[in-house]
């Protein structure tokens, strides 16, 4: 591997992860794995507090007190879960619309780098990112935490389907 390729992939990851960040601080109004939640969430899987704080690497105080700012924003709800020891946490109507603009804002975020590439080389560098994809993630978890920011409705075809039932 070169380490030029390497050190190139680096930079444009990071350029990608301060994009995003930027857009979801501008949408959300806060920063951290706050945005994350709200996506994680809104696949409406009803999460439990346990398999939120584990997809976005949280402790458990950090995750409880995560959920009370979503909860105290009217983004989040908790509804008693099949295990009546859980809580599954699902979006409010309100929830839902900021997760569908944090998802918007995302792309539109990420997009222009693709701007200077043709539609060849679009195809090209997707296929190339599926297969790095494929080759990361060895747990169900790992899967789920590589995408946490994910528009599901966007990867139709995903090289690393996570089944968020962690």
């Amino acid at each position: 591997m070169s380490d030029r390729t390497a050190n190139l992939l680096g930079a444009v990851g990071l350029a990608v992860a301060d994009r995003i960040a930027a857009a979801a601080s501008e949408v959300m109004k806060r920063a951290g794995e706050t945005p994350a939640a709200l996506i994680v969430i809104g696949y409406g899987l009803g999460p439990s507090n346990d398999q939120l704080r584990r997809i976005l690497g949280l402790s458990h105080p950090g995750a409880v007190r995560l959920l009370d700012r979503l909860v105290a924003d009217g983004l989040v709800e908790r509804r008693p879960a099949r295990d009546r020891r859980a809580v599954a946490l699902f979006l409010t109507e309100q929830g839902h619309a900021v997760r569908e603009t944090l998802l918007a804002e995302r792309l539109a975020a990420i997009k222009p780098l693709l701007s200077p590439l043709s539609a060849a080389e679009e195809e090209a560098l997707a296929a190339l990112l599926s297969r790095l994809l494929a080759s990361l993630p060895s747990s169900d978890l790992e899967r789920c935490q590589l995408c946490r920011m994910c528009d599901d409705r966007v990867c139709t075809d995903c090289p690393i389907p996570a089944s968020f039932k962690t």
